[in-house]
């Protein structure tokens, strides 16, 4: 039976990995439920965070369009851990979700929908439940005990939904986040009605349940309607944050909630005019949070009542000044944004007393134009400060004099066209530096000194960047960007020594002097953005990158057959994109440029128009799991990738990719469908064109299905098979005695057995033929036979055939093998590199291939990898791959398999095949 389409993106928590794509912001894919008419289906896929660097993966599967729940949840696996599902479903039933036990995040977009009692039944592992609809308002039904089976449920939002007609609904006892956005709520009391146990004194009329001050954070943002508190709507609540972010709710109000402890408000955007002191006082709040609002003057008044503010965020309110007391009356203040403000263009802060506690102060986009002497000398402990986006010019080492404890400075984005020397030296503790968008040209090492820890800059200009070393010896991270050019003046004996990530933005890198070799033995992580394939080529800039394990090239240049990716031996992400290949006249092969990463286990390739993809492409790929192709024209998937299968990678996506419509690539629909170790993605998206003029957008399985029906190499072997038994039904008729006649006899006998539901059971003198090479008979006989022939229970109980044992001395082998296969319920072929090599074994499997395709339905082919094995070299493994089931593989090559959990998947499948033979 053949499973539905499975496409997959995978979203490693190779965010990191694959970042610029689509597919990076992990995913899988899975399936699209049918290769057919989709418009009743729903579209599924399936994202598994992948990581070449961390064990583990797992499932997150999203279904669209489901309008049928029963059959969607179906085609969803069971070991589950996230699932979306978006559609029209009118009703949740019970126990929708029990055969996903293991489901831990689940979000629906299902329209008005009706929860019913015992919905969420078997979910006992959910964590997040999430009902979310845009733009507000649909009806969402509760019943009272829907929540009931989640026990460890923590997360809990709606978004866009009313619930005017749910009440009483019992909130799990162990929630500690509740979300209810965009929706119907005109005032808080009404949660009193809707949870009757979020809060103390209420009377559930259905479903009581002890009350507990359980919630940590409540959420009622973007609720344009609310903007009543009601008497104690909130009473006996400790919360640790509340979110009131786009309301009209007045802040006041809070006071007669019955709130009794909250830590963090948020009031972004609800139109404030002034400090909220009255309310920060009461609650002694941490985090006030009064971003996108209108306050343009801080009163004395209002400030002296939030002594308690430990984070305070005012951006993008429009002020101008800060008053004298504004630090002296916030002391315990850890953390403030003034961000979006117009505090400039010189910078004024306030004196008086010392703020010996502001850690992080945010400065960004305020007209700034200069940073007067000691502008910090009254923040002492600052440990970092954000200055980007404003229009200073100069700095100097006065400018930031006092900050001796500085870690994080950032200046990007302003009008520096020089460093003074020594500007760094008041910061000895600084680690991180920022200097992007700036319009410096010339960067000497020396003007970085100062600092002693300095470990990750950022350097860039508007044109051309120019550096010199000494390189900050201490620097992990460093990323240079300009318009145009990026040159390396280097000197003899100055590599980068522990330099870890490094990225380049600019459209030509140089060394000067032109004998001059970068060196960078310990970098990791390589990104390029824009720059020539000519970086490259001359093997000076990168001779040889030893520890390299992600490379990160994006470019639009041509001169691809330039790009040599040499001295990376342990390259496992390789990132390419934009290389210009459509207009290049030199066709860049796939198999060349990648032929020295032996490790590479991730392969994303964007808008490279390689027109073609055959075996060949893949040579020496024996570890890839995932391999991403995105934004191609025209792309042709040579036949000769069928003897590719076995070693295809787990994941494969395709993303925006235009075919050439050719029935060579019959293949893949079935490939897609019945591969036992590949999950694919995007076909069932995909167009084809027969031409460059061809302006229809054809799907390419459509076109394979309607003008490729069969395998064109299944339809030359249905052909000449038709010819045999032609040639040998006129033959028999030749024969005086017709002794054809006994042969028609004896099989319609035998089919009117089988029709009659009788058939004989003695034909079978063996459970299964073993063949195997004189170098793995060691192993055959201690650990396999006795596996599998030792009684019942301890063993399989199963009569085996060994040709070294139960073939009769002098016997010819090719008949006995031949006929013992054809009494034995099932064939065992035990795979190696030596068993590949041994004539014998090579045999033996031609004859149960021959079996197998000859006798579809009365014999059974079972294949045991005893190590890792190009299957290319499995003797027609095109066909196998088309007669073979997932089950029919054994991979004893895997690290983590247990021996006695493989002998008994072992023994189930032989005794299945010995029974689907006798039937």
């Amino acid at each position: 039976m053949e499973r539905p389409l499975f496409s997959f993106t995978v979203l490693p928590l190779l965010l990191l990995a694959l970042r610029s794509l689509v597919l990076m912001s992990r995913a899988w894919t899975a399936p699209n439920c049918t290769i057919g008419d989709s418009s009743l289906l729903p579209n599924i896929s399936y994202y598994i965070p992948f990581c070449p660097l961390a064990p583990g993966l797992h499932l997150f599967a999203s279904c669209s369009n489901v309008k049928d729940l029963a059959q969607t949840l179906r085609a969803v696996p069971r070991d589950t851990e996230a699932l979306c599902l978006q559609g029209t479903v009118p009703i949740l039933p019970a126990d929708a979700f029990g055969h996903l036990p293991t489901l831990q995040l689940l979000r629906l977009r299902l329209g008005a929908v009706r929860i019913t009692s015992g919905a969420f039944q078997g979910l006992d592992q959910l964590q997040h439940l999430s009902f979310e609809h845009a733009p507000c308002c649909l009806s969402l039904f509760l019943s009272p005990d829907a929540l009931e089976p989640l026990r460890f449920l923590n997360t809990l939002s709606f978004q866009g939904y009313c619930m005017n007609y749910s009440q009483n609904v019992q909130l799990p006892i162990n929630l500690s986040r509740l979300t209810l956005r965009d929706s119907c709520l005109t005032e808080l009391q009404e949660l009193q009605r809707l949870f009757p146990n979020l809060v103390s004194g209420s009377s559930p009329t259905a479903s009581p349940s002890p009350w507990s001050p359980f919630l940590e954070v409540l959420d009622l943002s973007a609720n344009l309607q609310l903007n009543k508190v009601g008497g104690r709507a909130l009473h006996g609540l400790q919360l640790h944050s509340l979110r009131l972010d786009g309301t009209a709710l007045s802040a006041l109000d809070l006071r007669g909630s019955g709130l009794l402890h909250l830590d963090s408000l948020y009031l972004v955007g609800t139109g404030a005019e002034k400090l909220p002191g009255n309310v920060t006082a009461y609650f002694a709040l941490r985090t006030l949070d009064l971003g996108r609002n209108q306050i343009r003057n801080l009163e004395d008044g209002d400030l002296l009542s939030c002594r308690s503010l430990e984070h305070l965020s005012l951006h993008a309110n429009g002020l101008q000044l800060l008053p004298p007391s504004f630090l002296s009356a916030l002391p315990q203040l850890q953390r403030l944004n003034l961000s979006m403000n117009k505090l400039g263009p010189t910078l004024v802060l306030p004196e008086g007393l010392v703020s010996s506690n502001l850690r992080v102060l945010d400065l960004s986009h305020n007209e700034l134009c200069t940073l007067p002497c000691r502008a910090f000398s009254s923040l002492p402990q600052l440990q970092e400060l954000w200055l980007s986006g404003n229009n200073i010019s100069n700095l100097s080492s006065e400018s930031l004099e006092g900050l001796r404890w500085l870690k994080t400075l950032d200046l990007s984005w302003n009008q520096i066209k020089m460093l003074m020397p020594g500007w760094l030296s008041s910061l000895p503790d600084l680690t991180s530096l920022n200097l992007l968008g700036t319009h410096l040209e010339h960067i000497s090492g020396r003007q970085l000194q100062g600092p002693q820890k300095l470990s990750h800059l950022q350097l860039g200009s508007s044109k051309m960047l120019e550096i010199y070393p000494p390189w900050p010896s201490s620097l992990l991270s460093l990323e240079l960007q300009a318009e145009t050019l990026i040159t390396f003046r280097v000197l003899s004996g100055e590599p980068f020594l522990f330099l870890e990530n490094l990225t380049l933005q600019a459209t030509y890198v140089l060394l000067n002097p032109d004998n001059a070799t970068l060196l960078f033995p310990s970098l990791r992580h390589l990104t390029l953005r824009g720059c020539s394939p000519y970086i490259f080529s001359h093997q000076r800039v990168f001779p040889q990158l030893p520890l390299l394990e992600h490379l990160h090239f994006w470019s639009d240049h041509n001169g691809a057959e330039n790009l040599h990716l040499l001295g990376m031996p342990r390259l496992r992400v390789l990132e390419l994109g934009d290389l210009d290949f459509l207009y290049n006249p030199v066709s860049v092969k796939l198999e060349m440029l990648l032929k020295e990463l032996p490790q590479l286990q991730v392969l994303a390739l964007s808008n490279l128009n390689f027109r073609n993809l055959s075996v060949s492409s893949f040579r020496g790929l024996g570890l890839l799991r995932l391999l991403l192709l995105n934004s191609e024209w025209a792309l042709g998937l040579d036949s000769s990738l069928q003897e590719l299968i076995p070693q295809m990678p787990q994941y494969v996506y395709f993303s925006d990719i235009t075919f050439t419509c050719q029935c060579e690539s019959s293949w893949v629909g079935p490939w897609a469908t019945r591969a036992p170790n590949t999950f694919v993605y995007g076909l069932e998206k995909s167009i084809c064109k027969a031409n460059a003029s061809d302006r229809s957008k054809t799907p390419l399985l459509s076109f394979l299905s309607d003008h490729c029906s069969h395998d064109p190499e299944f339809q030359a072997f249905l052909t000449s098979f038709t010819l045999v038994l032609l040639l040998t039904f006129l033959a028999l008729l030749s024969c005086p005695k017709w002794p054809w006649l006994l042969h028609l006899r004896t099989l319609c006998h035998a089919w009117w057995w089988k029709w009659g539901g009788q058939h004989p059971r003695n034909q079978f003198h063996y459970d299964v033929f073993v063949s195997y090479c004189e170098q793995d008979q060691a192993w055959v006989l201690q650990e396999l036979v006795p596996a599998l022939e030792k009684p019942l229970p301890d063993g399989g109980g199963l009569r085996l055939c060994l040709p070294e044992r139960d073939f009769g001395v002098g016997q010819d082998r090719i008949n006995a093998t031949a006929t013992s296969m054809e009494s034995s319920r099932a064939t065992l072929c035990v795979l190696s590199c030596q068993a590949l090599g041994s004539p014998w074994c090579n045999l033996e499997l031609r004859i149960a291939t021959h079996n197998l395709v000859a006798k579809p339905g009365t014999a059974c082919l079972l294949l045991l990898f005893l190590e890792p094995i190009d299957r290319r070299q499995l003797h027609s493994y095109h066909r196998l791959s088309r007669w073979l089931q997932k089950e029919d593989y054994f991979d004893l090559s895997q690290a983590g398999i247990e021996w006695d959990a493989f002998c008994e998947q072992l023994r189930k499948r032989l005794r299945k095949a010995g029974q689907e033979r006798e039937d």
